[in-house]
């Protein structure tokens, strides 16, 4: 297998693409076409019949967009599940603590994940470290994911591609294989190989 490609059929979990991610107060945000790039990415996917697993935050704080019962709770309507692909409800911010996931996986006979979603330094970031280490062969694709502009603990204001940055340098060789959906769909709609069999 080419240690830089995911095989074809892994499953492509798409991590809190809820409405309440578009809320002004989280201020900045980079990666502007992540929305589109995982919408192409999940029409591939889907075209394929290949497996593709969704995660959704349930907040049980009041004051939370992702609450239940508020607007923001509802899937982002490009990428929304469609009859079929398995709901992962969580409430904390990684996919696997609280979850079925890491047993749904494992009784489904999948150990690959190609993962998108927000945010990356919180949710995307602790689910990919969580997956590394349980064992899966996980791939987060960079512009399929995004955060936003924050202050770092010495004070010094960092843009939302900054913080994007160095998560996915923090996670690259250790936990997964960053790749980018321009990568996944040129060899995927190619239709080479990616194993090299």
């Amino acid at each position: 297998m080419h240690p830089h490609l995911p095989p074809p059929g892994a499953v492509l979990l798409l991590i809190d693409l809820q409405r309440a991610i578009d809320h002004p107060s989280w201020g900045t945000r980079n990666n502007p076409d992540a929305e589109m790039k995982i919408g192409r990415l999940l029409a591939h996917w889907r075209s394929r019949g290949w497996p593709v697993w969704h995660v959704r935050h349930d907040s049980t704080d009041p004051r939370s967009h992702y609450r239940p019962g508020q607007p923001g709770h509802e899937f982002k309507p490009a990428v929304a599940p469609i009859a079929g692909e398995p709901l992962i409800p969580k409430q904390t911010n990684s996919a696997f603590i609280g979850t079925d996931l890491e047993a749904r996986l494992r009784s489904a006979g999948h150990d690959t994940l190609v993962v998108a979603g927000v945010i990356t330094n919180n949710s995307v970031e602790a689910t990919v470290r969580m997956a590394g280490n349980l064992g899966f062969h996980t791939y987060l694709v960079a512009d399929g994911c995004f955060t936003f502009a924050r202050t770092d603990w010495n004070g010094t204001p960092r843009s939302a591609e900054d913080v994007h940055a160095m998560s996915l340098a923090n996670l690259h060789a250790e936990y997964c294989t960053v790749v980018t959906s321009d990568l996944l769909s040129s060899i995927f709609s190619s239709g080479a190989n990616p194993n090299g069999g």
